[in-house]
């Protein structure tokens, strides 16, 4: 496994740039929330580099009629297998969808050159894809938490707030969206799990958004198979950074927002 080039630490913020400008359009839902990339590394010009163009051609074609696929890319050698998905918002209409996707894919190719596995999320759609399966493999690593400043003690606030995500926790399917008053919410699994897991990662999202965020304005928790969220609106977004982080074997660019 080898580590990030040292060239990366130079050009990172040129990237990070280019995520945060997403397209010409402008389109929320092309905004960029987090991204990681594995860091092992494939050879340029290598069977495995093709299996990968393969796949993510097959996500971007595939979106024009669906709003959640996966698929494997089966290598020769068996070494060069591929696995990849991808997952759209679940409100959007397909040519939002299709366009969403194609837009992550093009970002990957940015943002994880050469690397085995990639990962990005934005505001309409999900991408995914790594020489080690993890198709229909339940993930509740916490990838990203955002909470927003605190509200203090606004028990109506607060229990609308409770309220929301009592009922994104109980209620069916793989998205759900509600509100109550001015706070409103939406979760969403991706398409691979069961709805046992998918409840069961809904559960522990919305459970640690509730205990985490606290008497937050908002909350974001994202987990490697779903996520939870919520905002009460009125929220000035003035400005906003990024930050690398590790797990084993990956790192990982995420958003943060600063509110004034």
């Amino acid at each position: 496994m080898s580590s990030l080039p040292s060239i990366f630490s130079l050009i990172s913020l040129i990237i990070f740039s280019s995520l945060l400008n997403p397209s010409e359009s402008g389109s929320s839902i092309d905004s960029f929330i987090y991204g990681g990339c594995s860091q092992l590394k494939y050879v340029p010009g290598s069977a495995y580099e093709s299996n990968i163009n393969s796949l993510l051609t097959s996500l971007v074609n595939s979106a024009t009629f669906s709003t959640y696929n996966n698929f494997t890319i089966v290598g020769s050698p068996p070494q060069d297998v591929v696995y990849g998905l991808y997952q759209c918002r679940g409100d959007l209409s397909m040519p939002d969808c299709a366009s969403c996707v194609a837009h992550a894919v093009s970002q990957l190719g940015i943002l994880c050159v050469d690397s085995c596995g990639g990962v990005l999320e934005l505001q309409g759609c999900f991408v995914k894809y790594d020489n080690t399966s993890f198709l229909g493999v339940e993930d509740k690593t916490v990838v990203l938490k955002k909470c927003g400043p605190s509200v203090g003690y606004d028990t109506d606030l607060i229990g609308r707030r409770d309220a929301l995500l009592a009922g994104l926790g109980s209620g069916g399917g793989p998205y759900r969206v509600g509100g109550s008053g001015k706070v409103q919410g939406m979760a969403q699994c991706v398409g691979d799990l069961s709805p046992s897991e998918c409840q069961d990662c809904l559960s522990e999202a919305i459970g640690r958004l509730r205990s985490d965020c606290g008497t937050a304005v908002s909350g974001d928790m994202f987990l490697g198979k779903c996520y939870a969220r919520y905002s009460a609106g009125g929220i000035d977004s003035k400005a906003s950074s990024g930050k690398r982080f590790y797990h084993p074997g990956w790192w990982f660019l995420v958003l943060f927002v600063f509110v004034f």
